[in-house]
């Protein structure tokens, strides 16, 4: 009898392909439409409890006499500083450069909030100091390529024992120095272009654990301002279909020792990062901050990385949307935001922030 009811279940889901396809709805999809609920949203966006940063990237030199200084609603500028200038040699390190930043924001009642880059998206660039591209540390960085398999930058060896000693001897000289004068630091995406087959050493999950610990570092080194970082992907997962639980155990573990959670890209129409970090923030119950980049690209719905981009020609005239509104709204309600870094992108800024962050 169990023979003949399986038989004509086979029989049943063969014949019938439709009715299952038509009840089946795609995971992938389930947030694609969620920006719409902030459509209406429009300028002057009103007083939140967010910390509104400006991001500077590595162009320190235009903090001078920006308009944020003038603006109450921006707490100060996210400035990106290397390892490699910041340990010019092994054990010396200069913060020369921070150290005038945070003092110069300091004369205008504003913060520092500190990027620190060990990945770079240039390939004639590394951002470790010289002495970790040896034998003692494996090289210390590697190549890391695209989707079409080309070199797009170089990125620290993150999941070797001995570079994260070396990062947490930064991290805690950092924390040393500065201690409470800043509004807080994050450490940079995670996703990175890697695998077995262009660093032989690497595993994704050495990978995994050596972000966590990089993340435990940054945390003793800051107990006292806000500690960040930028979870987006993780190699060898793609969210919903292929979940290892990578991106996610390191949500948690953020949770677990104080270490903020955020991402770059604020893309609310893209399936990508829809389903990682976004998803993460969104279904996430956080007692730590979560924060959310505005980068280059994003005022006009793209990235950086985006191959039809093109930082010139894309430069939309004064028919174009203003897009802060929504992608304030949407971030406040839908990822339940602390923190949002505006890219200083022109004319973006000036044109479509400003306007919403001036009374």
């Amino acid at each position: 009898m169990n023979r003949i009811r399986c038989l004509l279940l086979i029989s049943y889901i063969l014949l019938c392909p439709s009715l299952s396809s038509q009840n089946w709805k795609n995971p992938s999809e389930r947030y694609k439409e969620a920006y719409k609920n902030y459509a209406n949203a429009a300028c002057p966006i009103p007083e939140d409890d967010i910390q509104h940063f400006v991001y500077f990237s590595r162009d320190r030199e235009s903090i001078i006499d920006h308009p944020l200084l003038f603006i109450a609603r921006f707490k100060g500028a996210q400035i990106m500083y290397s390892w490699r200038e910041l340990e010019p040699e092994k054990g010396r390190y200069d913060f020369s450069k921070i150290k005038q930043d945070v003092n110069y924001l300091k004369g205008y009642d504003k913060k520092l909030f500190i990027q620190l880059q060990d990945v770079t998206f240039d390939k004639k660039y590394k951002a470790v100091p010289d002495y970790l591209l040896t034998k003692e540390y494996d090289g210390g960085a590697v190549l890391q390529y695209n989707d079409t398999g080309e070199p797009e930058g170089w990125v620290a060896k993150r999941w070797n024992k001995k570079v994260q000693d070396r990062f947490a001897h930064l991290l805690r000289a950092l924390g040393k120095e500065f201690g409470e004068l800043i509004a807080g630091i994050n450490l940079q995406e995670t996703a990175i272009g890697v695998s077995p087959k262009t660093a032989p050493d690497f595993t994704e999950q050495a990978y995994v654990e050596g972000v966590k610990n990089n993340m435990l570092a940054l945390k003793k080194a800051f107990p006292n301002v806000t500690t960040m970082l930028y979870a987006n992907f993780f190699p060898g997962e793609w969210l919903p279909f292929e979940d290892k639980g990578y991106l996610k155990s390191v949500y948690q573990y953020g949770e677990k020792i104080g270490v903020g959670l955020g991402g770059p890209d604020l893309m609310m129409t893209r399936k990508a990062q829809l389903n990682h970090a976004l998803a993460q923030m969104h279904e996430g119950n956080f007692t730590v901050p979560l924060g959310i980049a505005v980068q280059d690209g994003n005022y006009i719905g793209k990235t950086g990385a985006d191959n039809d981009y093109d930082e010139e020609s894309d430069h939309i005239h004064s028919s174009r949307k203003n897009l802060v509104p929504i992608l304030h709204a949407f971030a406040k309600d839908f990822l339940k935001i602390d923190y949002i870094f505006w890219v200083n992108q022109k004319p973006y800024f000036e044109e479509d922030v400003m306007a919403c962050f001036q009374k």
